[in-house]
């Protein structure tokens, strides 16, 4: 390996037309276009220069193809969230912002924080994902159009809404049956969704979505799955001061199912519930309780995986 005062750290600010390229330990910055022959010359360019770690935001999906091509080559590439390089920026005074600036900070993000290079999501997986997040959108505007019915004041418009509503209902329930068409299609991913359905409380729509948005689970610590879907509790100390402690940050996405999952398992599941009711009789407060028993069910799936065992309330301890 390259002496660290020599080892060069990669940003690529990713837009859908252009890569803006910046070396950290040179400066040297380019950009490239965001096609075919864009990412071949990129990619060229990079496998030559073996730099320690390369550094793109997660920006919905546009960082997929280069981030791909990238790791195809050998190359340790870290997909990070937006808002910790922004933190980063604010935090060693950058506050202007442009395509070049931006890999810049992400050039310096890589070299100072060294984020994980995590394997990336096979192409089976992106489509998964892909099902799962149309899902959610549609289930979305289900939500909003049930509340605009509530407040309809005309036969016209509530015959409307009804027609919608039933269309997008529709839709969810065939986006539901290609998500378990694709999910069994798998033998790796028909297994691990019979894991995790093991587990009481946790069902399609909580399996196929942490299939789908959490690929790591099954890979991780107990506190590393915790910090990862932001249920994991963080300090806010001070010299003598010891604040309350708060959950932020993690995977949106997988947080809400997993709520949904936890309410479900509070109820059903004879060891989540047993450790509800001990934090109640302690005193904590309801949002406490559904936190702390969010880090549970998850740390349970996480090592059900790991384990590739399937639910057992005696071991669920994790």
């Amino acid at each position: 390996m390259n002496n660290s005062k020599t080892q060069e750290f990669v940003g690529i600010d990713v837009s859908k037309a252009t890569l803006d390229v910046c070396l950290r330990r040179s400066g040297q910055s380019w950009q490239e276009r965001y096609d075919e022959g864009g990412v071949e010359a990129l990619v060229g360019k990079l496998v030559e220069l073996k730099p320690a770690l390369i550094v793109l935001e997660a920006t919905g999906g546009l960082e997929v193809s280069i981030a791909t091509a990238l790791a195809a080559k050998g190359l340790a590439v870290a997909v990070v969230n937006p808002r910790q390089v922004r933190d980063f920026a604010r935090a060693t005074g950058q506050l202007a912002k442009t395509d070049r600036i931006d890999a810049a900070v992400l050039a310096a993000f890589a070299e100072a924080v060294r984020p994980e290079v995590r394997p990336l999501k096979d192409e089976q997986t992106r489509a998964l994902a892909e099902l799962v997040q149309r899902r959610r959108q549609l289930v979305a505007m289900r939500v909003q159009e049930m509340l605009r019915l509530q407040r309809a004041a005309s036969k016209e418009l509530e015959k409307s809404l009804k027609g919608h509503i039933d269309w997008l209902a529709g839709e969810i329930e065939k986006l539901e049956s290609a998500l378990s068409e694709h999910l069994r299609a798998s033998q790796a991913w028909r297994v691990k969704d019979n894991l995790l359905r093991s587990i009481p409380g946790v069902g399609k729509v909580t399996s196929v979505t942490l299939l789908a948005k959490c690929p790591e689970l099954g890979t991780l610590t107990r506190r590393e799955i915790a910090a990862l879907t932001g249920v994991a509790p963080l300090a806010r100390d001070s010299g003598g001061y010891r604040g309350r402690r708060f959950v932020w940050g993690g995977r949106g996405e997988v947080r809400a199912v997993l709520y949904m999952a936890t309410v479900a398992a509070m109820r059903s599941n004879a060891v989540i519930q047993g450790f509800a009711q001990r934090l109640e009789q302690a005193g904590k407060p309801s949002k406490v309780v559904i936190v702390a028993c969010m880090r549970k069910l998850i740390t349970i799936m996480n090592a059900v995986l790991k384990h590739n065992t399937a639910w057992n309330p005696r071991t669920a301890c994790a």
